[in-house]
């Protein structure tokens, strides 16, 4: 007979019940064994008083009052290691008389005092579960540490300049199998480049016949080109800090979606982490305000456990977010989007074309997102599906002389006429 919870607490730490896990099952033979008596004694017991016929589910109840031997033993303090929230020193017993081994940790804090109070407590665990680490190749109270190919410091975490630079040196490949190697070893990367998968998208497009004579590799090479230059220029990661205002950009085009996570640093915005997937091809259709809300739900997942109960500032190109996140009048997907965004406090701010305010505010190397779909018209990958999926940039924003006066009609010729005005409607 198996309990999860027992297999929980004998993973955690590598331990398992005091005694032992032979001398625990047959504690557990004997409690089963024990529990099927009493159960067959109830209903002799009931047969021979000659009582009334009870329902299945008063049998049940009466059962249900009286705890089970099974019972007692798993919810006594012999089976629950982390009753108290520390494990008790004398039931560390290691499984199978064998010493663990653990490898790649990385802990800090902001004052000399706090960092040895964390390793001395790390240092204990250790010894109460008899796991090692290598003495030779730990580093103890240092500025910056080298972590999983990461350079961490109290700044922040960049990547590792040597790996870096060796990606940046690599030359374009000559197959769709060395493209794949290289987007393989920039996908560990790609955590510090903004709009990773919106220049990188038309690699990920590439197939085999591209390379043959007559492909056109125009729009690979310079997305090559510029994926180089974004690991060459990557910035530095702010740690996230729980007590600063989080702000969200959202950045959507034709073929993916971006996002970026930042916090206010010495008056600029730094980024946290960047987020990001190429479309798929349902969703190419999307309105952009809609590829938008898709984003923003992408790195609400990813960052969940640093986002939940926090106020999030949204910075969009469109005030359809705010619409969708508020209005109680929705159908189709707005109500999906509406759903998705409920348990979170969002504050959308509209960021209008050339806003050089907004610009300002961004640390130095970031790219505001009001200003890229210029500069991305080099990397179109090639287009997947229908004609309608290309959208020109230059309809997004309506453009009408100042002295303009009369009415505008935005139709989308696969719109539904809706019986309440709004969003999909043609009123």
């Amino acid at each position: 007979m198996i309990y999860q919870r027992m297999i929980d607490n004998a993973l955690w730490g590598f331990v398992q019940p005091k005694g032992g896990w032979a001398n625990f099952s047959e504690k557990m033979r004997i409690a089963e064994t024990a529990d099927g008596e009493d159960r067959a004694g109830v209903t002799e017991a009931s047969v021979s008083l000659n009582e009334a016929p009870r329902t299945k589910f008063e049998a049940d109840r009466a059962l249900s009052t009286t705890e089970s031997a099974v019972a007692t033993l798993v919810n006594s303090p012999l089976a629950d290691m982390y009753s108290s929230g520390e494990p008790d020193e004398s039931s560390l017993v290691p499984a199978l008389d064998r010493r663990s081994f653990v490898d790649d940790i990385y802990f800090g804090s902001e004052t000399f005092e706090a960092c040895l109070a964390t390793l001395d407590r790390l240092l204990s665990r250790f010894q109460e579960c008899r796991i090692s680490v290598s003495f030779s190749k730990s580093l103890f109270v240092q500025r910056k540490v080298g972590f999983l190919s990461h350079d961490v410091s109290a700044a922040g975490i960049a990547p590792d300049a040597n790996k870096a630079a060796a990606v940046t040196e690599l030359s374009f490949p000559a197959s769709k199998k060395g493209v794949q190697s290289f987007l393989g070893a920039l996908n560990y990367y790609s955590r510090f480049i903004q709009d990773f998968a919106v220049y990188g998208a038309a690699l990920y497009q590439l197939k085999d016949a591209d390379f043959e004579p007559g492909g056109d590799l125009s729009a690979a090479r310079r997305s090559f080109a510029m994926l180089q230059q974004r690991v060459r220029d990557a910035p530095i990661l702010r740690h996230f800090d729980r007590s600063k205002d989080v702000h969200i950009t959202l950045f959507a085009n034709e073929w993916a979606l971006s996002s970026t996570l930042m916090q206010e640093h010495e008056g600029k915005l730094h980024p946290v982490r960047f987020c990001g997937r190429v479309l798929k091809d349902a969703e190419m259709n999307y309105h952009p305000a809609e590829k938008e809300v898709l984003a923003l739900l992408l790195v609400l997942k990813v960052c969940y456990t640093q986002l939940v109960g926090k106020s999030i500032r949204v910075y969009t190109r469109f005030s359809t977010l705010e619409w969708v996140h508020k209005s109680k009048t929705l159908f189709d997907r707005a109500t999906q989007f509406a759903v998705l965004l409920s348990p979170w406090h969002l504050v959308v701010e509209r960021v209008k074309e050339k806003d050089c305010a907004f610009a300002q505010l961004l640390q130095a190397g970031l790219t505001s997102f009001v200003d890229l779909d210029e500069s991305l018209a080099s990397v179109t990958p090639p287009s997947k599906g229908s004609p309608n999926v290309r959208l020109d940039p230059h309809m997004l924003y309506a453009r009408l002389p100042i002295s303009y006066s009369g009415y505008v009609l935005s139709f989308d010729g696969s719109a539904k006429t809706e019986k309440h005005s709004g969003y999909g409607s043609c009123s």
